[in-house]
Parts: C-alpha cells; sequence; structure tokens
C-alpha cells in the first residue's frame, strides 16, 4: 500500500504539493499536483463541465492552472468532505455563482430582509451571553 493510500485510510490527510508558476500542465503532472490518477481525471472531465482542458496534437490534455485548483477543489469535495459526484458538481456551481455575485440578494428587499434575519440572530446570541 502506497504512503499517500495509507494516509487516507488512517484519516490523515497528506498535504499536496505547491501548484508551479506555469500557463498549462500535462495530464501525468496534474495527476500528480492533485494526488489522482489519470484516469481519474479523464471520468471527471466527463463529470464536470468546469473541467475542459484543451486537447492539442494527438489528443493530449493540457490544463491550465484554474484547471488543477478546480481538481483540487473537486478532489476535496469528493475525499474530504464525502460528497458523491452529483453533490460535488452541484456545489462547485454554487461556489461560482456565489463568486460571480449570484448569492447575493437580488434586491433591496431582499437585502433588508437578509439583513433584518442576521440582526434578529445577533440579538438572540447577545441575550444568550448576557444569561451567562
Amino acid at each position: 500500500m502506497t504512503g499517500q493510500a495509507q494516509a487516507a485510510r488512517s484519516g490523515v490527510e497528506t498535504p499536496l504539493p505547491a501548484v508551479p508558476e506555469k500557463r498549462y500542465f500535462a495530464i501525468g503532472e496534474v495527476a500528480r499536483l492533485c494526488g489522482v490518477k489519470p484516469h481519474v481525471l479523464r471520468y471527471w472531465e466527463q463529470e464536470f463541465p468546469q473541467l475542459s482542458p484543451s486537447k492539442r496534437r494527438g489528443n493530449r490534455r493540457y490544463y491550465q492552472r484554474d484547471d488543477v485548483f478546480t481538481i483540487r477543489k473537486i478532489r476535496h469535495l469528493l475525499y474530504e468532505e464525502g460528497f458523491t459526484i452529483s453533490g460535488a458538481r452541484q456545489r462547485l456551481e454554487e461556489i461560482a455563482a456565489i463568486d460571480k455575485g449570484g448569492g447575493a440578494p437580488k434586491s433591496t428587499g431582499d437585502l433588508a430582509s437578509a439583513l433584518a434575519d442576521i440582526r434578529k440572530e445577533l440579538e438572540a446570541a447577545l441575550s444568550v451571553l448576557d444569561r451567562l
């Protein structure tokens, strides 16, 4: 059993290597940087629309830096947090929507409602702390 497999079984997460300052990475490099096998990367390309490496001569895949970080997110969701493939896909879509501003309230009415809810939660927390 490899050291990484032993660490995974014991619940100890081994740190992934740093991502070099390069523009393109071959599938073998990405596999090493992300701690997965190349066939897993090819499968994830089919399951996650966020992954679309460019293909060049001989249908060879070349991933960009952003792809490497996306793969690391997918790996974390699947292996550390225990998501299913569909759950991880949905979570990545939620993260992308928040990053693009889609997670913010759409109107001032929504914003006022969200702020009112936060205020109620904070007041409840303060009352609990006052009782201590």
